[in-house]
């Protein structure tokens, strides 16, 4: 699914993202669901960044798995390499994260390839931002089984480009 919206983009680093698994869900700006046996999964995006909610079944009781990476006020920049999460009250969960400093030619020859990708997927969430054709948040559903997703955050001003990767055993 692809998605232009009218928010204008955040000028942000990927120094300032944190991920946090602790978050409420919040209202986004675009929003991808995604129905899975026994499980809904709610792929959002909150501007330059994301989050990811997994629910079970709503009478079983559980909480839902929050994954959020965002610039939040009051916490300290920094994305872990990676968070291993083995026995959590969800099941088994592995986040890991990079981020590469392309040149713009780089990143825009990579948007081209993630926008093929991701925009016409049946798991995938494109977003592009006013301004700047780079300036793109993108979310993919694993369309098998194990449960995960990767995302990218797009950040031209500086030519970062942050991709995660998550996969939960449930």
């Amino acid at each position: 699914m692809r998605a232009s919206i009218g928010t204008p983009f955040v000028d942000t680093r990927a120094d300032d993202l944190v991920w946090t698994l602790s978050r409420p869900p919040v209202e986004a700006l675009a929003v991808r669901t995604v129905e899975r046996p026994g499980l809904r999964v709610r792929l959002s995006v909150l501007g330059a960044s994301h989050q990811v909610v997994v629910e079970r079944d709503p009478d079983d009781g559980s909480d839902p798995l929050v994954e959020t990476v965002a610039c939040l006020p009051g916490f300290t920049g920094g994305l872990p390499g990676i968070a291993d999460l083995p026995s959590w009250g969800h099941g088994d969960y592995r986040f890991a994260s990079t981020v590469e400093t392309l040149d713009p030619g780089d990143l825009a020859r990579r948007i081209d390839l993630l926008r093929e990708e991701v925009a016409d997927s049946p798991g995938g969430l494109y977003v592009t931002f006013p301004g700047d054709p780079l300036a793109v948040t993108a979310l993919h559903l694993n369309p098998e089984a194990p449960l995960g997703w990767r995302t990218w955050h797009a950040y031209p001003q500086s030519g970062e480009l942050v991709s995660t990767t998550t996969s939960v055993t449930p």
